[in-house]
């Protein structure tokens, strides 16, 4: 990916007659499949994706643009029930997709029941733009048209004014009907962004966010939740970039699993790291890691301000 291609404030002078352009945010619980709709959406992976709840928790911009349209998705973290300052900082986020949305992207799978979070979805429910509600994961159906029958009906009841697409991200079933009603929805508008970014974020996100989905993956219980990354340093020459990331968690404990025995755990997230920024870059990587504890950082204003939760 061409980092400069990666964040383009600059709008250009010249638009086409008849350019549409909007905003698609992109809410639900966690585990329904967000990211990995974002990502065929874009058609890139600006998403992290793991099996774990909670991946999510920043809003990331993933744009798209053609001659004549620009349309910007946010993925946003799942809705939960917060139980530390950083969840309620997490579930601001969810919130804040329904009130600058031009198409609303509400997210439910095969598995989870309507009335989970109530009152989130009330809030959907009385949206006045336009709402699509995907049911992903059909692929995962055992009983066929007439269990997701059973299910689109629960789920019409609940939403009546939404459109329903049936879909598997995971296996980009139905993707494309879904992208083209979007097309359709866009409002007419110059672009919001450059017409050759792909997104809001910077470079150095994307490595915070590929080094903590190896957390995510290699980690379990508390430590991936209670880790964050920072890139104190992003030195890019032509054919390679010099990234230093530093790990903090809430507690010596964490900082041991975390580095592991002799360093072997932490060698093998900065390896795994390595290769996918390497793969999003398209460039050589130096990646050096190092931990640190902060302690309940994710309970402090301050860390979370440092840490881009809070403004």
């Amino acid at each position: 990916m061409d980092i400069e291609q990666l964040h383009n404030d600059d709008a250009p002078d010249a638009v086409a007659p008849g350019h549409r352009a909007g905003f698609v945010n992109i809410v639900g619980n966690p585990n329904v499949g967000k990211s990995t709709l974002m990502n065929r959406l874009v058609g890139e992976r600006m998403s992290i994706i793991t099996a774990k709840a909670q991946t999510t928790r920043h809003r990331i911009h993933g744009i798209v643009n053609t001659p004549d349209m620009q349309i910007v998705f946010s993925d946003t973290p799942g809705v939960l029930a917060p139980r530390y300052k950083l969840q309620e900082s997490m579930l601001s986020f969810s919130e804040e997709a329904l009130t600058d949305a031009d198409v609303l992207l509400y997210v439910t799978d095969v598995v989870e029941t309507p009335n989970k979070n109530a009152d989130f979805l009330d809030k959907v429910s009385r949206m006045t733009v336009p709402v699509l509600l995907v049911i992903n994961k059909i692929d995962l159906l055992e009983g066929g048209n007439a269990q997701l029958e059973q299910i689109i009906d629960r789920w019409h009841a609940m939403l009546p004014k939404a459109e329903i697409f049936p879909m598997s991200a995971q296996e980009n079933f139905n993707v494309d009907n879904l992208m083209g009603r979007i097309k359709e929805l866009m409002p007419l508008s110059p672009p919001y962004f450059g017409k050759d970014a792909l997104t809001d974020r910077p470079a150095r996100f994307f490595v915070t966010e590929i080094v903590r989905e190896k957390i995510l993956l290699c980690c379990d219980k508390e430590v991936p939740y209670s880790a964050e990354v920072i890139v104190e340093k992003f030195e890019e020459a032509q054919r390679h970039i010099h990234i230093m990331a530093v790990v903090y968690v809430e507690r010596d404990s964490q900082k041991a699993i975390l580095i592991g025995h002799q360093g072997s755990m932490m060698k093998k997230i900065g390896t795994l790291a390595r290769k996918d920024i390497e793969r999003f870059f398209g460039k050589h990587v130096q990646l050096d890691v190092f931990v640190k504890v902060e302690k309940d950082w994710r309970n402090r204003e301050s860390k979370l301000k440092t840490f881009g939760y809070l403004d």
